[in-house]
């Protein structure tokens, strides 16, 4: 492999400028919303005392995922030592972070009162899982910044894979975690399953590689810079096995869960008789989502064609927002079983009514925006970016005609 040189883009084009205008123009949309929100109080939301997490939720879970996933470029490079990818190390790192801050901004600006933050940071409550999700969410900034200090620093290399390590387990617990919210959360029958911990970390290898996959093709194209094909090849089998895995994910959840009797009606609402929740999970998350980017990955006739590899990402990012809605929304909208054995009639009885809002989607777009405008920035400023992913750069085997 030959040696590879960084270097940051100018960012002086008239492009870069619209790109940075169209994303601050979400980023205070999002702003507007919040401060709707809040100085009317969350009944302007579709949110009720039954659906208490809603549309900027998934978002901000999406984000959190993703995070995680992202930085599964640069732990295959220096942990498993495929020096192929070790190029994106750096791009890896930053927007695993990105994502990561964009989902937490998010999720605070979320919270109803946000100062509260402060009682949660300060003062920890080690019975609960979210509790836990601060310090896995803090210490995976430390240990992620760490890591691109390793990677920029020439004389710090050496220590890349020892760090790594870390922060390749740090990340597998962070996303253990978040799955673990729902996966022991019995009171909700759609939950109570410990599946939800390991499938929310192949989740978070499908949609983060899918956000990396994008912003590597749009930041090389829109520099001129030479991207080969050896290594976008890569990217996109790797990206069909991690979707593939999503969807076994799937499957042994609800299969595991049809097998229990007390779940039948869950799954039935799910699968069967939801309504839009049913609707989103054929079309959505297992056509949309699933089965459509496996063709176009795969498929002879768009195997290989970029165009093609950009749309499968799209469908892989919208059907994992599309899965997570129906984990978070649709799980708490199938009613509790309060009294087993017995009809409630009035309160709590029912399927659970909701309805996002333009306030709530602008929050939640307003996350992705803060992850992609800080993208920008700092591959502005400092050098991301390798001056050329050719193939004669990336692969060892690489022949000249």
């Amino acid at each position: 492999m030959s040696i590879i040189r960084y270097e940051q883009i100018q960012g002086k084009s008239l492009g870069f400028y619209a790109l940075v205008a169209g994303l601050g123009a979400f980023i205070l949309a999002a702003l507007g919303a919040v401060y709707f929100m809040e100085h009317n109080g969350h009944h302007v939301t579709g949110m009720s005392n039954r659906i208490v997490w809603g549309l900027p939720h998934v978002f901000a879970l999406f984000l959190i995922v993703a995070a995680s996933g992202a930085l599964n470029i640069a732990s295959i490079a220096s942990v498993f030592n495929k020096k192929v990818y070790k190029p994106l190390s750096r791009l890896s790192g930053l927007v695993a972070l990105a994502l990561l801050a964009g989902g937490l901004m998010v999720l605070v600006l979320d919270l109803g009162r946000p100062d509260r933050l402060i009682i949660a940071m300060t003062e920890y409550n080690f019975n609960s899982i979210f509790a836990w999700n601060i310090i896995l969410y803090n210490g995976f900034f430390v240990i992620v910044g760490v890591y691109l200090w390793m990677m920029f620093e020439r004389r710090m290399n050496k220590y890349s894979h020892t760090v790594g390590i870390a922060a390749f387990t740090w990340r597998l617990i962070l996303t253990t975690g978040t799955g673990s919210i729902f996966g022991f959360l019995v009171a909700r029958q759609a939950y109570d399953a410990v599946i939800m911990a390991p499938m929310f970390v192949i989740m978070s290898f499908a949609f983060g590689l899918a956000f990396f996959i994008l912003v590597l093709m749009a930041s090389y194209k829109w520099t001129a810079r030479p991207l080969g094909d050896a290594i976008v090849n890569r990217l996109s089998n790797l990206l069909g096995v991690f979707v593939a895995a999503v969807m076994y994910f799937v499957s042994v959840y609800h299969l595991g869960n049809l097998y229990l009797a007390e779940n039948s009606g869950v799954e039935s609402f799910i699968l069967v008789d939801g309504g839009i929740y049913t609707k989103l999970f054929w079309y959505g998350q297992i056509i949309l989502g699933g089965l459509v980017p496996l063709a176009l990955l795969y498929s002879p006739a768009t195997k290989g064609n970029r165009t093609m590899l950009g749309l499968a990402s799209v469908l892989i990012i919208l059907g994992g927002i599309v899965q997570l809605y129906i984990i978070i929304v649709g799980g708490q909208a199938y009613p509790m079983e309060l009294f087993p054995g017995k009809e409630i009639l009035e309160g709590y009885g029912g399927i659970a009514a909701y309805t996002p809002t333009l306030p709530e989607l602008m929050l939640g777009l307003g996350g992705i925006a803060v992850a992609l405008i800080a993208i920008a920035y700092l591959i502005k400023f400092l050098p991301f970016l390798p001056e050329s992913l050719a193939d004669d750069v990336t692969d060892p085997h690489h022949k000249k005609l």
